[in-house]
């Protein structure tokens, strides 16, 4: 198994980042060409992934449907750090902190649409970590 991490600064507002090109030159390169499966993970307990498609609006959309389900106010018990923040500690339950896709032919095999994005509503933590591990 190969592994490799990297970083991505989602500044201090709630963020949808697209981390389809990190994913696919790692799968390219640990692939060699060849097929297997990419894992990818998020090492923190405010974050989560998604597939869906991104710069057409689905981005924007996902973060206001996110705040009207995860509203940032003052409901949460998990109540340490900024205005809102336990909605972070719940994010993971609706947008899972991992996922895999399949690596076929050093590409991974993504839907025409579908882009991998990191989402983060933590405004007090700006930089995450992400996690690659390719088996072939």
């Amino acid at each position: 198994m190969q592994t490799t991490t990297f970083e991505v600064h989602t500044g201090r507002a709630p963020t949808v980042a697209d981390i389809t090109r990190q994913c696919e030159q790692f799968g390219r390169q640990a692939s060699g060409g060849g097929a297997g499966l990419l894992h990818v993970f998020v090492p923190h307990a405010t974050a989560g992934l998604a597939l869906l498609e991104l710069g057409s609006g689905s981005d924007t959309d996902l973060l206001s449907v996110l705040a009207e389900l995860l509203p940032p106010d003052d409901r949460w018990r998990h109540a340490h750090g900024s205005r809102g923040h336990g909605r972070s500690h719940v994010l993971p339950a609706f947008l899972p902190p991992d996922m895999t896709v399949p690596v076929i032919g050093g590409r991974l095999a993504l839907g025409t649409w579908q882009s991998v994005a990191l989402v983060d509503l933590n405004v007090d933590n700006p930089d995450r970590e992400v996690r690659m591990s390719f088996l072939g």
